[in-house]
């Protein structure tokens, strides 16, 4: 169930500024949060919409990606940087609506575009710096493509930027049944690399396994730090891509290789640690290295954006079409609560996606 305010004359703040809606053709269906909470303080509304300022596109958003970042947001603990839209949302895909002045690439109306975001994705429209969108390859839908810009862009940040993966290399990815993990998966088969993964199911297991993992470790039944030993002949992992965090600790240092690096990208298994963390680190001349990706600057997104698309974006097309987005299930910009609950009780795997345009719209279009 969801509540819309009346349309009408009344001041939002949308994107950097304080706008003035004044007719019902500048509004569009957004979905707020007025007081953090569970996924019943989703509320879809009437809001303003945005206006692209210099150097952004408008994009007419068919569809969106949930993150986890989304459901801290939504519990008021990791706020939009400065200035951003409060409205949720790392990534979407659509069609060109219209451009801002000064934009000096050749993107026109009606283009078919996916873009990474710092919040506003949970909208009709949103605005977007130029330098962020990519165009979607011609045989993936705009659904499939909303599953691109966050999670991918994350997992090339992670794999090139920030571990610097190397040809032969082992990765062990955690969390392989997420958007993340199911992109870096691919994404290090891609690069040359060997991919093993940890996840909570046999079920998430084996669709890794499917995408090009070498080998998975249930973490609820077995030690994934004596899997990687046993796969490595004892060596250890040279990389590891890190989600969880504070109780993985241990293990994630044990089937550390000798100067490897441990990527960590997030907290979801707790944010302390007890114990001699330093000297086991120091004593596997490993690197630990951490990352966030939407509060870069905007120079090192556009970066990443013509890294990722000129080095991978042309797989997802290629004859082979040797990357594919996964989707695990797609919800109606109404039922974006339940999408919600579906990501909390860690259900998914692969992408969920929100239909902002009912995909049988996307096609008559």
């Amino acid at each position: 169930m969801h509540r819309i305010l009346q349309t009408g004359r009344f001041l939002l703040r949308s994107q950097t500024a304080w706008h003035k809606c004044s007719s019902v053709a500048n509004m569009m269906q957004a979905v707020c949060v007025d007081v953090p909470g569970g996924p019943e303080s989703l509320l879809l509304r009437s809001v303003c919409r945005p206006q692209p300022k210099d150097g952004e596109v408008l994009i007419k958003v068919h569809a969106a990606a949930l993150n986890r970042a989304d459901l801290l947001q939504r519990r008021g603990l990791y706020p939009p940087p400065p200035g951003e839209s409060d409205i949720m949302g790392l990534e979407v895909a659509g069609t060109v609506d219209s451009l801002g002045p000064r934009v000096k690439m050749a993107w026109k109306p009606d283009d078919r575009v996916m873009a990474l975001l710092c919040g506003g994705g949970y909208a009709e429209y949103v605005s977007v710096p130029e330098e962020l969108l990519m165009s979607v390859p011609s045989n993936l839908t705009l659904g499939q493509a909303a599953a691109i810009p966050e999670a991918w862009l994350t997992a090339f940040q992670l794999l090139v930027f920030i571990a610097q993966v190397k040809e032969g290399e082992v990765v062990l990815v955690h969390a392989g049944g997420s958007g993340v993990g199911t992109a870096a998966v691919q994404l290090v088969r891609l690069f040359g690399a060997v991919p093993v993964v940890t996840a909570g199911s046999e079920e998430k297991l084996k669709m890794a396994e499917n995408l090009g993992a070498a080998a998975g470790f249930n973490y609820r039944e077995d030690s994934f730090a004596k899997g990687v030993q046993d796969f490595t002949g004892g060596k250890g992992a040279n990389v590891i891509l890190d989600c969880i965090g504070g109780c993985n600790w241990e293990q994630n240092v044990s089937c550390l290789a000798v100067d490897g690096r441990w990527v960590l990208y997030g907290t979801m298994g707790g944010r302390t640690v007890e114990g001699d963390l330093l000297g086991k680190l120091l004593s596997k001349r490993g690197h630990l290295l951490s990352s966030l990706l939407r509060s870069r600057s905007l120079q090192y997104k556009a970066d990443l954006v013509k890294a990722f698309s000129h080095r991978v974006l042309p797989h997802f097309s290629d004859q082979s079409a040797s990357l594919r987005p996964v989707i695990d299930s797609s919800f109606s910009l109404e039922d974006v609560a339940e999408a919600h609950r579906h990501m909390e009780a860690n259900r998914n795997m692969g992408k969920i996606i929100i239909n902002v345009v009912p995909p049988n719209r996307e096609l008559s279009d």
